[in-house]
């Protein structure tokens, strides 16, 4: 594995999943893997979890560990062959990503979509960019259609939380002020069609997700209806694909309740954070014993450093 784009880049996930819970038990046990070894993250987008828990897996592996925020750092990036540079942009995404090369041996690029215009966004420029034009390996830390250091983070926690051979996994759609990308929710599902589950997809009408991702994945737009026995609840709102970055509708009824949890099978609850509490969830139900959102966050560190770890090891 050369770079880490997407869930697909991961040969056997059940394989992954095990190796990660053994990294969990012993963080330290490859403190000498990455001695003398630097990773740059450069971040396009804010912030927390991602930035901490790829940090923290770097300095376990014994990395050095370079930040940059383009937000407010970096110069403005083109990516287009060709152009001519006479407007806003400074420098070009082929030096860039050559120079950084020179100072890194790993690289961690975030850039959000922008949700304006779904053809752009989904060539994703600023990853491929990057990938195409670094000679060092490229760990995607959230992409304008994926987020598979989350997705591979999933994995871990529902196999740790998981009471049956094949549980039943829902992923919700949940109503937000503002429209959000769909790249979380990409990636679930790419996780989930390669783990052994009935897994399930609800949401409003309107609100599809690519069809080329979820393919054959059943879609109910009755949200209760979807809950019934579901041993893991997964909720994320996402922006329309189809009438692409809209919030077309913003029905708070189906935000997640104590009431519609119990129409489960005593399922544990799931959600990436940041959430938006009373909007998303509420109160009740992310404070209660079966929200498992913290303990999914630590996994974070233990992803990011299977990835790290299978990048150093072929380095």
């Amino acid at each position: 594995m050369n770079n880490y784009f997407s869930i697909q880049d991961i040969d056997s996930l059940p394989g992954w999943v095990e190796e990660a819970i053994a990294i969990k038990k012993n963080p330290l046990s490859h403190k000498t893997l990455g001695k003398d070894k630097t990773i740059g993250l450069l971040f396009f987008n804010p912030s927390l979890r991602t930035r901490l828990s790829t940090q923290k897996a770097a300095l376990n592996l014994g990395m050095n560990v370079m930040v940059m925020n383009f937000t407010g750092e970096g110069w403005s990036l083109e990516y287009g062959d060709g152009t001519i540079m006479d407007q806003g942009n400074s420098e070009h995404i082929r030096e860039a990503a050559q120079v950084v090369s020179q100072y890194c041996d790993v690289l961690g690029v975030r850039a959000f979509a922008k949700l304006e215009d779904r053809d752009d966004d989904y060539s994703e420029k600023v990853l491929h960019g990057f990938i195409n034009h670094a000679s060092i390996p490229v760990i995607n830390m959230e992409s304008a259609t994926r987020h598979p250091l989350q997705a591979l983070t999933d994995a871990i926690t529902i196999s740790e939380y998981k009471k049956t051979d094949k549980p039943k996994v829902v992923l919700s759609w949940a109503p937000h002020p503002k429209a959000l990308p769909q790249a979380v929710a990409n990636s679930f599902v790419e996780m989930m069609q390669r783990m052994d589950a009935d897994f399930v997809i609800t949401h409003p009408v309107g609100f599809e997700l690519a069809s080329q991702i979820t393919k054959q994945v059943p879609i109910d737009y009755n949200q209760e209806n979807a809950l019934k026995d579901a041993d893991f609840v997964y909720v994320k709102n996402w922006s329309a694909y189809q009438e692409y970055g809209k919030v077309i509708d913003n029905d708070l009824s189906w935000k997640i309740t104590n009431k519609k949890m119990k129409l489960t099978n005593d399922a544990k609850f799931m959600h990436c954070l940041p959430v938006r509490r009373n909007v998303v969830v509420d109160d009740a139900v992310l404070d209660s014993k079966n929200s498992i959102v913290i303990e999914q966050a630590n996994n974070r560190t233990y992803a990011a450093q299977l990835v790290l770890k299978k990048i150093l090891e072929k380095s």
